[in-house]
């Protein structure tokens, strides 16, 4: 992540908060490393509202962020992120990535809320021995799926819930092989997966196909159907297929990762052929006003409530200086 530049007076305070808290160190009588200092950046998660997919805004009646590392209970957190939603009958539920301050990776959690707008935070519902993110779920056939990135695995890995929405098993492998942010959507009678294909550059974005969601799941020929753009590249939210329309929606990671998320209409899709364009509502979120997503945006869930009423999980940054001593 780029490091903004900052101005020399700020920099000279935070040299001389750094330089106190090294002193402080040594004045207690305590060996606490090496000072040092970073730029970090705090992820929550926040709600939109308006009226199409591409077209949302913070309400006036919600006082985002309503979910932050604060929120968090049962384990302690430095962040919030990634955000996808299910409504089953009268209750929203909200599946994001928990990033675990004892085990440094993620971990997938859980939230409720009877109106959409205000939300509860429940509990981990997902946790395991390596980093998962990206918790991408739905339903299919009666049944809940979760496809969470798992890169460090090598894998594509799916999950099904045998006691929604608490708790979930591992169902199988779809692919093997780095991939970030996989996110599947339903056209033509076919299935279909974007992902990215490099978790470092974030500049290229690969399309899978299958017949069937268990597989087997084949490259698409024109993938990498993005390549050698950040832009553009990384999924940014769930697909969306309207009345015949497909939107994916893509973050923006250049100059740094996470500035913004940008809107495609795919116009032709067949297992031979892809062709898309941006939208011209696109970039659908920016950099906001307030503390919380003054940084940057880099996930959008949009769902239809009715009509032309949506709404939206979607989540911000903002940076900040951290100190600390190395070990």
């Amino acid at each position: 992540m780029m490091i903004k530049r900052q101005s020399t007076v700020f920099i000279a305070v935070a040299l001389i908060c750094l330089l106190a808290g090294f002193a402080a160190g040594v004045y207690v009588g305590k060996s606490r490393g090496i000072p040092f200092m970073t730029m970090q950046g705090e992820w929550s998660i926040g709600i939109y509202t308006g009226d199409s997919s591409c077209n949302l805004t913070p309400p006036e009646d919600v006082r985002n962020p309503v979910l932050t590392a604060a929120d968090v209970t049962d384990i302690t957190a430095d962040f919030v992120s990634d955000p996808f939603m299910l409504r089953e009958g009268s209750v929203w539920y909200m599946f994001f990535e928990v990033w675990n301050t004892r085990t440094g990776q993620g971990d997938i959690g859980l939230a409720t809320s009877s109106d959409g707008l205000r939300w509860v935070y429940k509990q981990i519902v997902l946790d395991e021995a390596f980093h998962i993110s990206y918790p991408y779920v739905f339903k299919w056939k009666g049944e809940y799926y979760m496809i969470p990135e798992s890169y460090q695995t090598g894998s594509v890995r799916l999950y099904r819930a045998v006691d929604f929405p608490l708790r979930w098993v591992f169902v199988k492998t779809l692919l093997y092989g780095s991939r970030v942010d996989p996110s599947v959507f339903r056209y033509n009678g076919m299935w279909w997966m974007f992902a990215g294909g490099d978790p470092v550059a974030n500049d290229t974005l690969r399309l899978y196909y299958a017949p069937d969601l268990m597989g087997p799941w084949t490259e698409h020929p024109r993938s990498p159907v993005v390549e050698g753009d950040a832009n553009i590249a990384r999924p940014g939210g769930r697909v969306l297929v309207l009345d015949g329309r497909i939107i994916r929606y893509a973050q923006d990671d250049e100059p740094e990762y996470g500035n913004q998320v940008r809107a495609f209409e795919i116009t032709r899709l067949t297992t031979e052929s892809y062709e898309e364009v941006e939208m011209p509502e696109s970039p659908v979120l920016k950099p906001g006003e307030s503390r919380w997503n003054r940084d940057g945006m880099h996930t959008i869930d949009p769902h239809r409530i009715d009509g032309n009423r949506w709404i939206a999980a979607v989540d911000g940054k903002r940076d900040g200086l951290v100190f600390g001593f190395s070990h």
